[in-house]
């Protein structure tokens, strides 16, 4: 082959930047800018709705980054890559604090301002967001039931499918302190992983003993990570029945869930409950 011909085919190329180019940008290259900015399609006539459709969007990518961090915690905690996870872990914590902050442009809207617009979602409910579902797998909030919504969706109930069978980011946990030679019960680490986490006394126990160890061992500061998240995820969950009091009350969401009340449920549930718990026999 000729030294001519070769570069052809390595030939980069480069978009055309100059006035009335058709060509595009490097950076709509990358980010797809032009694909994310005509996603917002208002059905009402209401200039409040586009402001809610561009909150709820975002709030999905936060869902998406937080979920793709949690996997990578718990695959490094698998291999027991401590430093990984904890990393992982701790970038997670500043997206669930953008994600939290992303609940400002509705945390003030009236019940009339809310209903502006609130019949443009009909049966739509952010209980039906599969990448929410996903995250809260990844809390060990699991239940098989959760998966019908997205049977008309046959790439997103894969994907739900198969984080419904994979362990939570709990379970690795619990087995990474199972291989350091605490005393977490066979029946714990062999449970259903399908099935939803509940409480158990002896994992309590396990953690105050981790507690009450070196304070700046790896394990205590696995745990302080891990609460971080907990206490990120609590507030998200209140800030959520918080906006939801404000702009509907005490009646029913959309979609037909029972809406402050099946907040108030979840607000009342701690994240990663023995690690709270443990705290009172330290």
């Amino acid at each position: 082959m000729s030294q001519q011909s070769a570069p052809q085919a390595a030939e980069v190329r480069r978009p055309d930047l100059s006035i009335g180019s058709t060509g595009t940008t490097p950076y709509e290259d990358y980010v797809h800018a032009d694909v994310l900015t005509h996603l917002q399609h208002p059905l009402s006539d209401d200039p409040g709705e586009m402001a809610f459709l561009v909150t709820t969007q975002v709030m999905e990518l936060w869902f998406t980054v937080v979920v793709h961090e949690w996997h990578t915690a718990a695959q490094a905690l698998r291999r027991d890559d401590l430093p990984a996870a904890m990393e992982a872990l701790e970038r997670s914590t500043y997206q669930l604090e953008a994600l939290n902050a992303a609940w400002k442009p509705l945390a003030r809207l009236t019940p009339a301002q809310f209903n502006a617009f609130r019949g443009a979602l009909g049966e739509g409910s952010g209980f039906q967001s599969a990448m929410y579902r996903r995250m809260e797998f990844l809390l060990g909030e699991k239940s098989a039931s959760m998966l019908v919504p997205h049977r008309g969706a046959p790439r997103e109930h894969a994907e739900l499918e198969k984080a419904l069978q994979e362990p939570s980011l709990w379970d690795e946990v619990l087995r990474l302190l199972a291989r350091r030679g605490y005393g977490i019960p066979r029946e714990v680490l062999d449970r259903e992983v399908t099935a939803r986490y509940e409480p158990d006394a002896r994992v309590e126990a396990v953690w105050a003993e981790v507690y009450a160890g070196p304070r700046d061992g790896e394990l205590v500061r696995l745990g302080e990570a891990l609460t971080d998240v907990a206490e990120l995820v609590w507030r998200w969950r209140n800030d959520h029945l918080v906006a939801t009091r404000r702009a509907m009350g005490a009646k029913m969401g959309t979609g037909g869930s029972a809406g402050v009340a099946w907040l108030e449920k979840r607000a009342s549930k701690n994240v990663f409950p023995e690690l709270w718990t443990a705290r009172s026999h330290v």
